[in-house]
């Protein structure tokens, strides 16, 4: 039984290895780079996003119902 525990074990510790050799051979760009380019790309888009721009009362589909009355 102990022997079934290690052979398992072997091949869990060589999944792990393999996984880690992968994610070292990934290509990494610097945090400050990564960041440069982030808040480039968020000036450029600013124009698109409705959080920072305000979306016309007419295409705004949570905008609240007009009532109607009749007399």
């Amino acid at each position: 039984m102990s022997s079934n525990n290690a052979a398992s074990n072997l091949v869990a510790m060589r999944k792990n290895v393999q996984q880690l050799r992968l994610e070292a051979s990934k290509s990494r760009i610097k945090v400050s780079q990564a960041g440069s380019e982030l808040v480039k790309f968020c000036e450029v888009n600013a124009h698109k996003d409705p959080l920072l721009m305000r979306i016309p009362t007419s295409d705004n589909p949570f905008r609240p119902p007009k009532s109607c009355c009749v007399l």
